[in-house]
């Protein structure tokens, strides 16, 4: 009898030892919900959010292994991303990527707690999402697709050295257009030309205002707009037809029909950000001192749309097209 008592005390012992020993890697075997926001599906978006995921893997952070990924789009709307952000902060995840401005915006005001990464957003601080880019201060921090713009005007002018007058074309909805139009007549003022803006509210008004630059503008100027670039295919039908080159904000908007760009490689920004978001997970960095990360230099491409530069009798350097993407 007092053999069997020691029997099944040590059972209940080792029952014990093995409880305790997988509440212990429980932490370490925990599957990371990471919940991602992209605001509308257009190339440098897509990428964007490729990247992240591309990078994420090869971090060791598997969709469905270690890591749970709920990545949801709002179709251009900011009700739906403020909708997919309450379901994301209410489902308890463990980081948030908000890709885009209105979706970084729209994540940032569900939760000051579950630290959020954002890209493809060219001012966070300008945009209200952080105190400082250099200091965020809180839960929010990232990746900027400030787009060189300067460079992008200066290079539009080599290539039509004959063009006075430029149209900017963005949509009056998205602060981060605002930010780039500033930039873009500061650019043009430096390159002897004059700037007509050409703003719209929505994507249904892009067809009549590219029509109503025909005669008035040598060029029209595209920034890194999220309605712009989904909408790009409409405005190159119309700007083709009418004779208008398009200088791009970035290769997502050359590919779908504008002229040339020189810009950052949006799946690159989103490499970037898994970066930030696998040292977040490992507890080497916190998103208030984590400064917002901008890409430039040598990760800067060109891309020509070379059959649009044949329609439209335009001859691009021999030097750009060496190095550059080709889309046709």
């Amino acid at each position: 009898m007092k053999q069997m008592k020691k029997i099944v005390a040590l059972l209940m012992v080792l029952v014990m030892v093995v409880g305790l020993c997988a509440c212990g890697g429980s932490k370490d075997d925990k599957v990371l919900k990471i919940g991602i926001i992209q605001l509308v599906k257009h190339d440098a978006l897509d990428r964007t959010y490729q990247g992240f995921v591309d990078e994420l893997e090869e971090l060791g952070y598997v969709d469905g292994e270690n890591v749970e990924i709920d990545y949801q789009v709002a179709s251009g709307e900011q009700a739906n991303c403020l909708s997919i952000a309450e379901g994301m902060v209410n489902d308890g995840k463990d980081l948030i990527f908000a890709i885009a401005t209105p979706a970084a915006q729209a994540a940032a005001s569900k939760t000051t707690e579950i630290p959020i990464l954002i890209s493809a957003v060219t001012d966070p601080a300008g945009s209200g999402l952080v105190a400082s880019n250099d200091e965020p201060g809180g839960n929010v921090s990232g990746t900027s697709d400030l787009t060189p713009v300067a460079d992008q005007i200066k290079m539009l002018k080599e290539i039509l050295p004959n063009a006075k007058t430029i149209a900017v074309l963005y949509c009056s909805n998205e602060s981060n257009s605002e930010i780039q139009l500033n930039l873009a007549k500061e650019a043009a003022k430096e390159n002897d030309l004059e700037v007509v803006e050409a703003s719209v509210s929505s994507s249904n008004e892009i067809q009549q205002m590219v029509t109503s630059l025909a005669g008035r503008v040598d060029a029209i100027y595209a920034p890194t707009d999220n309605t712009i670039a989904a909408g790009m295919e409409t405005v190159s039908m119309v700007a083709t037809q009418e004779g208008i080159p398009v200088i791009c904000g970035e290769a997502g908007m050359v590919k779908a029909g504008g002229l040339i760009t020189y810009a950052l490689d949006y799946y690159d920004l989103g490499v970037a950000t898994a970066r930030q978001a696998d040292k977040i997970f490992k507890g080497e960095a916190e998103t208030a001192t984590m400064a917002i990360e901008y890409l430039g230099g040598d990760t800067l491409k060109y891309a020509v749309n070379t059959a649009v530069a044949d329609q439209l009798k335009i001859t691009i350097p021999q030097a750009i097209l060496d190095v550059a993407t080709i889309y046709q």
